[in-house]
């Protein structure tokens, strides 16, 4: 699981990486420096991905709320993306 530390020192690389959280969540940092939240999901075998919101618009906790509500959207067989 992130923490804000790990968020905060996060830097931009020559690609674009992950920070993986939980169940799919991850934070994506661009080369540009802008970091992203995102989660991944599969929904009847289709791979599917939902933006969350930019760090720091949108805080971890943010973050993790917004994925618990997509996460039981996606259960219920729904891809709001």
């Amino acid at each position: 699981m992130l923490t804000a530390v790990q968020i905060n020192a996060a830097k931009p690389a020559a690609k674009a990486y992950k920070l993986a959280d939980s169940g799919g969540l991850y934070l994506l940092v661009q080369p540009s420096g802008a970091k992203l939240w995102r989660y991944k999901f599969r929904l009847g075998g289709v791979e599917g991905l939902d933006a969350l919101g930019r760090f720091p618009e949108v805080t971890l906790a943010q973050a993790r709320q917004a994925h618990g509500e997509s996460r039981r959207l996606v259960a219920q067989g729904i891809n709001r993306s």
